[in-house]
């Protein structure tokens, strides 16, 4: 197998990387050569599809003397390469997952699957309940698409991103004849994803592959947050291509080890010089109060021809930026907000209540540090009490954080 799996750090983000393209088969074998400890479950899964005599999956190593992963195969003796599937209705197929599957794996199985029924009700125009499968609809589909099914359910909830997805050339043959690469029901299923022409003729991404891509739903953009790499894995089709290896590779990350979390905030900036104090003050409450509205400051500035004016920053959640901007064009004169996306670093912090005064810890780098909040001690009269109050409730907030971690 390719790399180590770290089965003790949970994955908390994976990413794929389709190299050669992206297929059922691949997929599992991908995955499974990250974590060959999941084979049990999956095998568990597809027994429960109480297949045919001789039909059996297997996990192969596999090298096409460039890289080393795995391959997963599917034995079916009956299975005549040369012949034609017979139509399998989507209801009958749904009905054997009912009667096979539970759970989380029942429930991922029968999305992807309803997603490929969606896809090929659009490209013929007929109801999802009609649709039924050729290719998809022949064992060793249904086996990949359980598999992966188990995969994901046995994974639990993590964050998935893809590379740029290879487009393919040229035509390819199906029940209803050639059909242009990507097939129609890839087409529908890839919208809003990002491909390109890596000059290999063929298809490269299937049906099956293209209904898992949409079920997980990945990211095409950066990822700015710190990972640890867990381990890697490579599965192989079963095609070969003349100027690179037919292969998907999973990476697989875990949380970094470190008391410092990073993410984005939206910084929106803007200079006032025409807002008396009082009503600015009021904007600025408002603002504050706004819906993911991170902090809000203001200094004075030197603006236009000498005059005195005050500079506004808002820092907000990315998914709430719009909004904020149009808040700020409402409750301040300014005539325009500069804005930009900026990456941060934070401390894990929480707040706990010690003898009635709340404290803010934070984990830092060096070590935790604790604030009491000065709002619960306004009422205590004299500068020293509140000092000593302030110290003690401090000091008791610190041990326990030795305990929590």
């Amino acid at each position: 197998m390719t790399g180590t799996a770290n089965t003790v750090t949970p994955v908390t983000a994976i990413h794929l990387d389709a190299v050669g393209g992206l297929a059922g088969d691949m997929f599992a074998a991908a995955l499974l050569d990250a974590r060959p400890d999941l084979w049990p479950a999956c095998q568990a899964a597809i027994a429960g599809l109480g297949l045919p005599k001789g039909v059996a999956a297997s996990l192969t190593a596999h090298n096409d003397k460039v890289f080393r992963g795995a391959r997963f195969q599917v034995a079916d003796p009956a299975d005549d390469s040369q012949s034609v599937h017979h139509h399998v209705h989507w209801s009958d197929i749904r009905g054997q997952l009912r009667a096979a599957l539970t759970g989380a794996v029942l429930e991922a199985a029968l999305d992807i699957f309803e997603l490929l029924a969606e896809a090929e009700a659009v490209v013929h125009g007929i109801p999802v309940e009609r649709v039924a499968f050729h290719e998809v609809g022949a064992i060793d589909s249904i086996i990949d698409i359980v598999t992966v099914a188990a995969l994901i359910a046995a994974l639990g909830p993590c964050r998935w991103s893809v590379g740029a997805l290879p487009r393919g050339r040229g035509l390819v043959k199906s029940q209803h004849g050639m059909l242009p690469v990507p097939a129609p029901a890839v087409v529908e299923l890839l919208q809003g994803f990002t491909l390109y022409d890596d000059g290999e003729d063929g298809e490269r991404v299937t049906p099956t592959g293209a209904a898992i891509l949409r079920y997980l739903a990945p990211t095409q953009g950066p990822d700015s947050v710190p990972r640890r790499l867990l381990c890697t894995g490579v599965g192989f089709g079963s095609r070969q291509f003349k100027a690179r290896s037919n292969i998907l590779r999973a990476t697989c990350y875990g949380a970094a080890e470190s008391t410092a979390m990073a993410d984005q905030v939206e910084v929106l900036r803007c200079e006032i010089d025409d807002q008396t104090g009082e009503d600015l003050a009021v904007a600025i409450d408002h603002l504050r109060q706004t819906a993911g509205v991170l902090d809000v400051c203001q200094w004075p500035v030197f603006g236009k021809k000498g005059r005195l004016a005050v500079a506004l920053q808002v820092l907000a959640e990315p998914g709430a930026a719009d909004r904020v901007l149009d808040e700020i064009l409402d409750e301040t004169t300014t005539l325009g907000v500069r804005r930009g996306l900026c990456q941060r670093r934070i401390v894990a912090r929480e707040q706990v209540v010690v003898d009635n005064i709340t404290v803010k810890r934070a984990g830092r780098p060096a070590g935790p540090s604790v604030k009491a909040e000065m709002a619960d001690l306004a009422s205590t009269r004299g500068a020293a009490r509140r000092r000593d109050l302030r110290r003690a409730a401090e000091a008791k907030a610190l041990p326990e954080v030795g305990k929590d971690d």
